[in-house]
């Protein structure tokens, strides 16, 4: 059911990453391209890793995520930057069964953490997370640079 990504699975990967954006409000956002990814996970040093769920031999789901590290405790962590499951999917535990695996990776590894962030109106996810004993780290506030900010500060 969940198994490591492969160069074959980018299309339907790509297609995911609009639907989420779509759902999260932000498709105008996507710049990602198919050859940007296969590079990211597949290339000569992938700065990132995925996973996908099946269902029937087709790709139901997936997740990308990457290496943090923590000075406080030491060690690295992943940072899941995507979890997602196709509509028709959803309820029938492959988000949980992604998690499980990044939770055994995380073990195996000596990693001692698993982080991610929700959008504040995602209710439902913010439940899911939640019943897996997920805690929000509310007194911590995220911040981006992006586009022209990101370029003046750089400047």
């Amino acid at each position: 059911m969940i198994r490591r990504a492969t160069p074959d699975d980018v299309p339907e990967i790509m297609s995911m990453i609009r639907e989420l954006a779509d759902y999260e409000k932000a498709l105008h956002e996507v710049r990602v391209t198919e050859e940007q990814l296969r590079e990211a996970l597949f290339g000569d040093h992938p700065a990132a890793f995925s996973h996908v769920a099946e269902h029937d031999g087709r790709v139901a789901g997936y997740s990308i995520w990457f290496l943090s590290f923590s000075t406080w405790r030491g060690v690295h962590g992943i940072y899941l930057e995507d979890l997602y499951v196709r509509p028709g999917h959803r309820g029938s535990g492959y988000g949980k069964a992604l998690l499980v695996e990044l939770a055994r990776t995380c073990v195996e590894r000596g990693y001692q953490r698993l982080e991610w962030s929700v959008l504040k109106w995602n209710e439902p996810t913010i439940r899911f997370y939640e019943s897996l004993g997920a805690e929000p780290q509310d007194e911590w506030e995220r911040y981006r640079l992006t586009d022209e900010p990101l370029a003046k500060l750089a400047s």
